[in-house]
């Protein structure tokens, strides 16, 4: 669970970081690579100096760099530009959806974060540029991870960009699309047979052998550092509607860290002075697929507990049947008063069409799962209709293009002439 290989480590006069604290039972550790608690197993997450929190201004993150670390300041690692490891994503376009709004009876502004734009057109690439930018200071020589394909997408491009080996491991059913794009980079790519939560399963064991030493998993080893990279979002989207947060966001959850993390960011931003948290506080909402539901249908079923699950459906970046922040998922969600539902992949192909229709917006299943629950959540009443809504695509269309492919094509074929053009109804 924890690595004794130490470069310089984290620079603690630089960064807010202060030590790494379990969830579960708030003990404390050092800022090293360790991703559960020694004293009860939970999960440990990076802890602030809230002081040091307070001393950024927004005009000090607006006048730094176009991407995530113009929030350096909130992060744990890479205050000094010359040590990230990094892609450079970030500040991806927040798109204004009226059209989808009017169609689903939304009469707030509706907004869609695109997180497509980022480099190897997925949030992964937040995330990883903050583990392995931790990673690098804590004398790790090599990058992996366990992936459901974006996160692997992201390693091995980080790692081609750094110089540095990766090895990133799949299962082997993953689409084609997300294969080739990690593959391409040229790291080595390890396809499983069996399901992420088998892939995940072992590089929890590969993590601890001596072969292995020198390799951070980004979701692993260091997965408290890579999960504060989906703060970030969260920063976006307050700065780009002008340093506010919205009443309403809707999420895709695979282990609901996203989700959290994203009401983490909120959370720090009112605490720390940055913004006013909108009248009667903000509300969560989670979207998981029906072949992959653990979360909502614990939420469903008011339990306190996770019943894992076998992932079946489209939605391949979302099937973590076993996910590891479920639980701090639902209660970001029950504290709030948002909501969780599922969609199954007839509603997710719809719905990828719907945005893209509507907004020009190619969004990968995982999109098309958000905007298919916003449907629901809107038909059912959980979500008002009235007030600011912020939905996040965290992938690009591209890669999950087999979702769509039987269903689009040309609506006309024709011969190349004015008189077929003109039979064919295209001259009105």
């Amino acid at each position: 669970m924890t690595s004794t290989l130490v470069a310089s480590g984290i620079d603690t006069s630089a960064s807010p970081a202060r030590a790494l604290v379990c969830r579960a039972c708030s003990a404390r550790y050092p800022l090293v690579a360790q991703h559960a608690c020694y004293e009860c197993f939970g999960p440990l997450e990076v802890d602030y100096d809230t002081a040091a929190l307070a001393t950024v201004t927004r005009e000090q993150i607006e006048a730094g760099p176009k991407n995530i670390w113009r929030y350096a300041a909130l992060l744990p690692a890479g205050q000094d530009p010359t040590t990230r490891v990094t892609l450079d994503p970030g500040l991806t376009p927040l798109v204004a959806a009226p059209h989808l709004a009017a169609e689903l009876g939304i009469t707030a502004p509706l907004w869609v974060k695109d997180d497509s734009a980022n480099p190897t057109h997925s949030f992964k690439d937040r995330v990883v540029s903050v583990a392995l930018t931790a990673a690098r200071a804590l004398g790790f020589t090599r990058f992996a991870c366990a992936s459901t394909g974006n996160l692997a997408n992201s390693v091995a491009a980080h790692g081609a960009r750094a110089g540095v080996p990766s090895v990133v491991f799949i299962p082997s059913d993953l689409e084609q699309g997300k294969v080739i794009t990690t593959a391409v980079y040229g790291g080595e790519l390890v396809a499983i047979d069996g399901s992420y939560d088998d892939v995940n399963r072992l590089c929890g064991e590969l993590v601890e052998t001596d072969e292995f030493e020198d390799t951070a998993f980004v979701n692993v080893n260091v997965r408290p550092y890579y999960a504060e990279g989906s703060k970030t979002l969260g920063y976006e989207v307050a700065e780009q509607l002008g340093w506010r947060i919205p009443a309403q966001v809707v999420i895709p959850m695979a282990s609901g860290e996203l989700l959290t993390k994203i009401d983490k960011a909120f959370t720090e931003l009112v605490e720390i002075g940055l913004v006013e948290a909108p009248a009667g506080g903000w509300k969560v909402f989670g979207a998981q697929s029906a072949g992959c539901n653990p979360i909502a249908v614990a939420l469903h079923d008011d339990a306190d507990s996770i019943t894992p699950v076998k992932p079946t459906g489209i939605a391949k970046s979302l099937n973590i049947g076993d996910p590891a922040a479920g639980l701090y998922a639902l209660e970001a969600v029950r504290r709030t008063g948002g909501w969780m539902e599922y969609a199954d992949d007839d509603e997710i192909r719809a719905a990828i069409r719907d945005l893209a229709r509507t907004t020009g917006v190619f969004a990968e299943t995982a999109g098309g799962v958000t905007v298919a629950v916003l449907r629901k959540l809107v038909e059912s009443g959980r979500l008002d209709p009235t007030a600011e809504t912020v939905v996040f695509n965290t992938g690009e269309g591209l890669k999950t293009i087999d979702a769509v492919a039987g269903q689009v094509g040309p609506t006309h074929r024709i011969k190349p002439s004015l008189r077929a053009a003109r039979d064919a109804g295209l001259l009105g």
